[in-house]
């Protein structure tokens, strides 16, 4: 499960691209069979390789607890399977089996593998004992607990799997120091077979129902296939076949023929396989990379989890804060929305990493196919041959996206849609799409449905932009370094980097000037994005959390920048800003030093800046067409005239199209609501019925609501309630002036016992914050609020959070305090909140509240919460007895129309 980094910086032989500047989709045209291209990614629409799966969307210890990441997040990128610690283990703070599995289960999740040895802390498991067998027996004794606090959860329970050991030839059954006798099963396997056949029937007593996984390795060991030989013999096969794959995937595709050509050759299953352990510090968070992986898993109809090599709740460096996504969670997401059944997908250097690979998947029902490709830079053509007239027509519509990498701490906007139109099919049954300039780290999707039917082609969402590397800029002053190679598919143990390298030398007391001399092509306002990083325990980070920088353009315009915080060293995220710009060169600088501002305190790297021309593509309102929504009890319709895409949605009562959509930050947006009439339909927001008039009508109209958008993502559903509307598609644009926000300052709240007012936190609104709320309910923290009318309302909390345990291994172990919320005396509410990587670095959070109109009381404390039986509490400080610190709140109404 974790591993030091020199063991797992090996890597599957392959080149490294060049890092692309931009990325643009050619004018794709009818294609034929027979194109010569050096580079083509071929889909044959006509060969069925099985229903698809989704079983690539898997995590260890992804989920922290209820929140932590949303709902929204888990199911959106349509999260299957989760590893995780065994209820109250002292592994690392939350992830805790029994706590994550009613959230998890709810937003649509299969399955919850339980590590029932990270009951114990370490790694090796620091299990107790004089010999094997006493460590066995206590361990056996934890076991027998475990099953039976699962037993208490009802239904819930079904979605358990039970995984007794975890890589036990490297530590319970190794040759190490907490080994059961210092020899290793790969060598002598009768211990350790003998430990499983007792454990599994011991579990197997005690719930004949349990599912139970294994053996659980480090890799696919020949020793596995005597295994099943000796499990088979003694009726203790496991019902879930796991080992991990830290490898390639190449490597997945061959150990899962591998291992399915020894199930026959033994005759047992076949079982369901969870790789629950996949990918490396280099891959994740890169679209680029990752859909690599997901390629091989899909094909191999598996379900995998990514590895856990970092910080625990943030589905493995996909979740950004709570609720918002990177790249790596757009990829995910796109991933989820597949549906039927996979094609075959010839990629130009199959099954090799670190080149063009993808997945391909052909709906019938929805007259849809989706395919997600990635991994190279440059040109390429993607071919899909044997397009059914039957289902398409002999006219098609490629709706192409582009996913690309925003960093491991870094906010994705939705996927950038690149280009949208329609295409006639050629007489071989085949269209290509010429996509030029593509970049490694970005993945990309094309959705093909039926066209001709009068839909207007959605413009571009993206316009002219640009990379600068921070290698290639001009650094002048004391403290420069160039940092690198990072990570690279010789060290899948360091972190990605666009263009491998970065640049040190913007902290306390440097002079340093970082100069990018950049090139536009018109005047306008341009969007920045600086990707940096401060490592959030470092010496000089320490004092201030994030790093301030100053930005000035041509030596004018002076403003400040606070860069993004990590939890370690080189992972990424961004800052942005906006700056105005006319045709030609400029040179934009970022310094640690300004005449007017002050100086940097702090200690940042840089890795690139990004600039992008902030043009109509860029402002124009969001488009999310029915067509490609998540639909449940219908299907597309691509034949009614007056749609505006490329195809529309009948919604008969019950039916419903929900929609996953991205908001900037937490505040106001209209959402409009294009329909073709026929009926009426509710609309709910991240599951909340929306208190607002029903949309549609007799006939072709726009319906605009007013409501409360939570940064990041947000599931919007349009459900029928009268007749049969004709959905057509939702536009989604931020807007002010019609949810009126009030906002109540910590420092002007009543606060209680120990809970005080601070100015420890430079950063905070007006430099006062409320600290030490908690630690008993006498220590409290009250708003008395106003709300205009009764009902639902979003509260937005600003706050801060660095709390984090001592851990024993080298993933960082933060802490996500948690809140009880009681409004107007009632019952309270807990609310996590993930890590702010420091307590002088806020963050907002949304959760909705019901309010009465006019005064309201809202109190905030917490203690520290007791183990799953309530008779004992954790003993390694990793369940926090505190709120995290508050900025202040504000109040608004969820929705108006």
């Amino acid at each position: 499960m974790r591993r030091n980094r020199s063991s797992i910086r090996a890597a599957a032989a392959g080149a490294t691209a060049v890092t692309a500047l931009a990325t643009v989709l050619a004018g794709p045209a009818a294609g034929t069979a027979g194109a010569a291209e050096p580079e083509r990614l071929v889909i044959d629409l006509g060969t069925d390789t099985g229903a698809f799966h989704g079983g690539a969307s898997g995590s260890l210890y992804g989920v922290y607890g209820d929140g932590v990441p949303s709902r929204n997040l888990i199911e959106g990128m349509g999260l299957r399977t989760v590893s995780t610690k065994a209820q109250d283990g002292p592994q690392h703070p939350g992830a805790d089996a029994l706590e994550m599995l009613p959230p998890f289960v709810d937003s649509g999740g299969k399955d919850v593998y339980i590590y029932m040895t990270d009951i114990y802390r370490g790694f090796p498991y620091q299990w107790p004992g004089a010999d094997g067998p006493a460590r066995l027996a206590d361990f056996q004794r934890k076991i027998s607990k475990q099953v039976a606090q699962v037993k208490t959860m009802g239904a819930y329970k079904d979605h358990v799997v039970y995984v007794p050991f975890n890589e036990p030839e490297g530590n319970m059954f190794g040759t190490g120091e907490w080994s059961y006798d210092k020899v290793s099963w790969l060598d002598d396997p009768r211990q350790f077979f003998a430990a499983w056949k007792d454990t599994y029937r011991l579990i197997k007593d005690l719930d004949p129902e349990a599912r139970i996984a294994g053996p659980n390795t480090s890799v696919l060991y020949d020793q596995i296939k005597g295994f099943l030989r000796y499990a088979k013999a003694h009726d203790v096969v496991p019902d879930v076949m796991t080992w991990h794959e830290l490898s390639s995937p190449a490597k997945v595709r061959t150990s899962v023929a591998t291992y399915r050509r020894w199930e026959k050759e033994i005759g047992v299953g076949p079982l369901p396989i969870n790789v629950n352990e996949y990918g490396h510090n280099y891959h994740l968070s890169v679209p680029g990379q990752v859909v690599q992986w997901v390629s091989a898993i899909e094909e191999s109809k598996i379900d995998a989890d990514l590895a856990y090599w970092n910080i625990d709740g943030n589905l493995n460096d996909s979740a950004v804060e709570a609720n918002r996504g990177n790249g790596q969670w757009w990829l995910f997401h796109a991933y989820a929305q597949m549906s039927g059944h996979t094609v075959e997908v010839t990629a130009p250097h199959p099954n090799q990493q670190y080149t063009l690979q993808g997945v391909a998947t052909l709906d019938e029902d929805k007259k849809q196919s989706r395919a997600l490709f990635g991994g190279q830079s440059g040109d390429a053509d993607i071919v899909f041959r044997n397009i059914d007239p039957a289902l398409f027509g002999t006219t098609v519509r490629a709706t192409v996206q582009e996913i690309p990498w925003t960093g491991q701490v870094g906010d994705s906007v939705q996927p950038l849609r690149l280009s949208d139109r329609e295409l006639t099919v050629g007489a071989d049954g085949s269209v290509t799409l010429p996509m030029t300039g593509m970049n490694e780290m970005s993945a990309y999707q094309v959705i093909l449905s039926p066209g001709g039917n009068g839909g207007e082609p959605a413009a571009p969402s993206v316009s002219w932009r640009r990379t600068y590397e921070a290698e290639n800029a001009t650094y002048t002053g004391r403290g420069y370094s160039r940092n690198g190679p990072e990570g690279t598919p010789s060290d899948v143990g360091r972190f990605a980097t666009s263009g491998a390298y970065n640049v040190g030398g913007l902290r306390t007391g440097s002079d340093g000037v970082l100069a990018f001399d950049v090139d536009v092509p018109r005047d306008g306002t341009y969007d920045l994005s600086v990707f940096a990083n401060s490592y959030n325990l470092y010496d000089l980070v320490k004092e201030q959390g994030p790093t301030n920088v100053f930005l000035r353009v041509d030596g004018k315009d002076p403003r400040e920048l606070r860069l993004p915080l990590g939890y370690k060293w080189v992972v990424w995220g961004h800052t942005d800003t906006t700056v105005e710009l006319t045709t030609g060169t400029h040179r934009i600088t970022l310094a640690a030093q300004d005449p007017d501002l002050g100086v940097t305190k702090g200690d940042a790297i840089i890795d690139k800046i990004d600039l992008a021309l902030r043009d109509e593509h860029v402002t124009a309102p969001a488009i999310y067409e029915a067509a490609y929504a998540s639909l449940s009890g219908t299907r597309p319709d691509y034949g009614r005239p007056g749609a505006s895409g490329p195809g529309t949605v009948p919604l008969a009562k019950g039916d419903s199209a929900t929609f996953w959509v991205y908001a900037p930050g937490d505040g106001e947006a209209t959402v409009s609501v294009d329909h073709l009439g026929g009926g009426r339909a509710g609309l709910s927001l991240n599951g909340e019925r929306l208190d607002v008039p029903e949309v549609g009508g007799a006939g072709k109209g726009t319906d605009r609501v007013r409501v409360f958008l939570s940064g990041g993502i947000n599931k919007i559903t349009v459900t029928g309630a009268a007749r049969e509307l004709t959905l057509d598609r939702l536009l989604v644009a931020p807007s002010t002036g019609s949810l009126k926000t009030r906002v109540y300052q910590a420092e002007d709240g009543t606060v209680t016992g120990a809970a005080k007012v601070t100015d420890a936190y430079t950063f905070a609104s007006n430099g006062k914050a409320v600290t030490d709320i908690g630690d008993g309910r006498a220590n409290t923290l009250t708003f008395d609020v106003v709300a205009e009318r009764p009902g639902r309302h979003a509260l937005t909390i600003r706050y801060s959070n660095a709390e984090q345990a001592p851990a024993t291994h080298y993933n960082p172990d933060p802490i996500a305090r948690h809140a009880d919320l009681s409004v107007n005396g009632g019952a309270t509410r807990r609310i996590l909140f993930p890590t702010t990587f420091h307590f002088n670095n806020f963050w907002d959070l949304t959760v909705p509240v019901t309010l009465r109109k006019g005064a309201n009381r809202l109190t905030f404390t917490a203690e520290e919460l007791p183990d799953f039986d309530g008779d004992t509490s954790n003993q390694y400080d990793q369940r926090s007895p505190y709120t995290p610190v508050i900025d202040r709140i504000g109040v608004t109404p969820l929705a108006a129309r």
